[in-house]
Parts: C-alpha cells; sequence; structure tokens
C-alpha cells in the first residue's frame, strides 16, 4: 500500500469527530486514499487534519475530490461600504475562486461567520454536501469551533417523537441569515427551500434532525404557535454537549464536515484579534426521508 495510503485516526469523542494522519493535503492524492478518507468522514461525521499549508488550489483540488464544488449565493454581497452604516462582511467569496470563501473576523468586525448553529446553506433546495475549511490565521486563544451530531440528536428523541415527527417539513430560509440579520445585501433574494426535519442520509441510510435556528423558519404542518414550540423544542435539543464535538484550531489545521448529518457552531471569543480561514463546498443532494432505514 503507498505511504500516502497509511491513514491513522484518532476519535475526538465516541460519538463526533476524528482527527486523521498520515495525509498529505498539499499533493495529489490516489484514488484509494480519497475513498478512505471519505469512508472515515462517514463514519465520523467531521474529520480534521493538521499541518496542511494548502494554497487555494491545492484546497480546490482536495474538495473536487468529493464532487464539484459549489458557488455561494451571498458572500460578499454588500451594498454600504464600511463606516456607512454596515459592517464588514464577514465572508466573501475570492474574485479569482469563486468557489473558495474567505472567512473572517477582526476588530472592526460586529459579527463573526457561523455564531449560530446550523448546517452550510440548508435553505438551498441541494445544500451542500460537505465543507472544508483551512485556517490560515488565528489569535493566540479561542475561535474553536464546536461540532454536533445530528444522528445522535435524533437517535436521542423518545420513540413516539422520532414518529410524530417524521412526516413534517420545515421551511428553510436564507434571508434569515444573509438577509435581515446579516452584512450581506439584504434587497438580495436568497434560496428558500421547504425540507424533511427528519433526513436520511444518502449513503449510510441513517436518519437524522435537519434543522437550525439559523435557518428553519416554521413547521409546515403545524400551526405558526404549534412550529414555534415545537422548534424551540429542537433547537435547544440539538445543542446538547452530549452530542458534540469541539476543535482546536492551529495554523493550517483543516476540518472536513458532512453538512447532511451535522450541525456546526463557530465561537467568536477572540475579538478583537483576527482569525482568517479559506472553505470550499461540495455541491450535494436533495434532502429525502425515507422510514424503514
Amino acid at each position: 500500500m503507498p505511504e500516502q495510503s497509511r491513514l491513522v485516526v484518532k476519535k475526538l469523542t465516541p460519538t463526533i469527530g476524528a482527527e486523521i494522519s498520515g495525509a498529505d493535503l498539499t499533493q495529489p492524492l490516489e484514488s484509494a486514499v480519497v475513498r478512505e478518507i471519505e469512508e472515515i468522514l462517514f463514519d465520523n461525521q467531521v474529520v480534521f487534519f493538521r499541518n496542511q499549508p494548502m494554497t487555494l488550489e491545492q484546497q480546490i483540488r482536495f474538495g473536487k475530490y468529493f464532487g464539484d464544488l459549489y458557488i455561494h449565493p451571498a458572500a460578499g454581497k454588500t451594498t454600504t461600504p464600511i463606516g456607512e452604516g454596515r459592517p464588514k462582511p464577514y465572508a466573501s467569496a475570492l474574485e479569482d475562486h469563486p468557489e473558495v470563501i474567505k472567512i473572517y473576523a477582526d476588530e472592526k468586525s460586529v459579527q463573526a461567520a457561523g455564531e449560530e448553529w446550523h448546517s452550510d446553506v440548508m435553505s438551498e433546495d441541494k445544500p451542500p454536501m460537505g465543507s472544508i475549511l483551512r485556517i490560515d490565521e488565528l489569535p493566540s486563544v479561542g475561535g474553536d469551533t464546536l461540532f454536533a451530531s445530528m444522528y445522535a440528536a435524533y437517535e436521542a428523541l423518545s420513540e413516539p417523537m422520532k414518529r410524530f415527527l417524521e412526516p413534517f417539513t420545515a421551511v428553510q430560509d436564507g434571508m434569515k441569515t444573509y438577509g435581515v440579520k446579516s452584512a450581506f445585501d439584504n434587497s438580495r433574494q436568497y434560496p428558500r427551500s421547504e425540507h424533511p426535519i427528519v433526513r436520511t442520509h444518502p449513503v449510510t441510510g441513517r436518519q437524522s434532525l435537519f434543522l437550525s435556528s439559523a435557518f428553519t423558519t416554521r413547521i409546515v404542518q403545524l400551526s405558526p404557535s404549534e412550529s414555534d414550540a415545537l422548534l424551540k423544542f429542537l433547537f435547544d435539543h440539538v445543542k446538547n454537549s452530549l452530542f458534540q464535538c469541539r476543535f482546536r484550531w492551529e495554523k493550517d489545521s483543516v476540518a472536513f464536515w458532512d453538512n447532511r448529518c451535522t450541525l456546526h457552531q463557530a465561537q467568536w471569543d477572540y475579538f478583537p484579534h483576527r482569525r482568517v480561514g479559506y472553505r470550499v463546498q461540495i455541491i450535494g443532494d436533495k434532502p429525502f426521508y425515507r422510514s424503514g432505514q
């Protein structure tokens, strides 16, 4: 077996997260190594790599091993410059590489990307399958990211609650994150879709919860008051620390997570210090629910 395929896996928790060593992501990878990384991702939902000083081109190449790359609908779209009543945008697509999002926060920021629990762009009709983030610059302390297993969140529910949720769909509205609450241009139209609350993973067949306070606005089949009450319960439920792992970044660390079965939250506990990273995302599939898995 080639040396680059000798991967070592160290789990962060029994539920979610693993660090992978033995792969050099700055170099082309053999197909067997790519498939092995993919299998480790499916088993652990989010995987991490250390000491990967990738160029943008190398990060793009790594992302393309897993599918076509996604172009974000909102990043960097602002209408009012800094100093004229609008905050600095915290994410922007690179001009030469529109599939790459630069994510940053510094002393001029009034918010940071991903402060609220979410799955990336879950308001799309086909949300990104996965996201790959490399941190290039970080504060001396702080700036960790939390990841939560939505498999575990679903499995922790009682059997009657699982059955109760099965027929429900929810509206996922991009305006909730990219418009009203953010530095992005709120005159634009952002993705808005209706997806099952319980989602079946297309590869593993496992069921997970698919909703977040960042995007989910209402449950279609319920009255407004019923929807609000159930969503409040579920938003609180998915934040249970038993479902989580925490990743402490170092320069040139890389995280690769499966958006179909995880939520994540960036910790903005380092203000006014600076944190900079680059992210690519892989085009995904339309969420569905299939019983009997």
